[in-house]
């Protein structure tokens, strides 16, 4: 039977399988009955890694506007397989993704209005949107763009 405290703590927010181990660890439970509490999970439908990779890259580039390669970083920090990053990174649309690198980028210029010299200027939106996720290609691009205009 599964753990009701688990169940709810699953269905309140999607979670990964690391997230609901380490959870079921804290709760107390031993190695044998962690797995079996997992699977019944799974079986359940209360938990979905692929669900919650789709989750998490469409909350993280929609709301904290993280870009790819962060996205990334985080899942695999949480263990997420492979196939599972690929299915949430299709959740973002490419045009909105290029849009809101393009946005953050103006925003960034718009705060460095002081900054005199344009290749401070440049290499600190760079490292900017770079440490947001965006890719370093994208990036120098939209600069390009952006200080062409």
């Amino acid at each position: 039977m599964i753990d009701p405290a688990i169940v709810y703590y699953c269905k309140y927010q999607e979670r990964c399988h690391s997230e609901t181990r380490n959870k079921l660890y804290e709760l107390g439970f031993g190695t044998d009955e962690v797995e079996r509490q997992l699977s019944e999970l799974i079986e359940a439908g209360a938990l979905n890694e692929e669900r919650f990779a789709k989750a998490y890259a469409r909350g993280r580039f929609r709301m904290k506007h993280w870009g790819r390669q962060k996205i990334v970083q985080q899942l695999r920090l949480k263990k997420v397989s492979e196939y599972c990053i690929r299915k949430g990174l299709a959740e973002i649309d490419g045009e909105e993704y290029i849009t809101v690198l393009t946005g953050l980028a103006r925003k960034k210029a718009v705060e460095l209005k002081k900054e005199k010299n344009i290749f401070t200027k440049k290499g600190k939106i760079y490292r900017f949107l770079v440490q947001k996720g965006y890719e370093q290609d994208l990036v120098l691009g939209t600069i390009k763009e952006i200080f062409e205009q």
